[in-house]
């Protein structure tokens, strides 16, 4: 388990966990599960063919878990309104703190 498709899937997975970690908003998580979709698949494919059944076997779960991550951020309707009038309350909000924080 050391060739491209590991490669590929390792840097996939490192550049989804820093979208979700940095925070930059509903739509950028909801790609940051769409790419951890999509290197779930390449890790389910590597641990097939390699016959690394653990890491096949993990990452079906967290394709599982990922893809309601997509649901969530992304698709859902319900949560997609919500988030539709929360947004600018937030920017308001977070220039709010932005600017308590210049002052201290």
């Amino acid at each position: 388990m050391n060739g491209p498709l590991e490669w590929i899937a390792a840097i996939g997975t490192m550049l989804a966990a820093g979208m979700i970690a940095l925070d930059l908003g509903r739509k950028a998580t909801g790609w940051g599960f769409v790419l951890f979709c999509m290197v779930s698949v390449t890790w389910i494919v590597s641990g097939l063919t390699s016959g690394a059944m653990p890491i096949a076997a993990m990452n079906g779960v967290l394709l599982l878990i990922n893809a309601y991550g997509v649901w969530q951020y992304l698709l859902s309707p319900k949560n997609r309104k919500v988030m539709d009038r929360l947004e600018p309350v937030a920017q308001a909000i977070e220039r709010e703190v932005e600017a308590e924080e210049a002052k201290a």
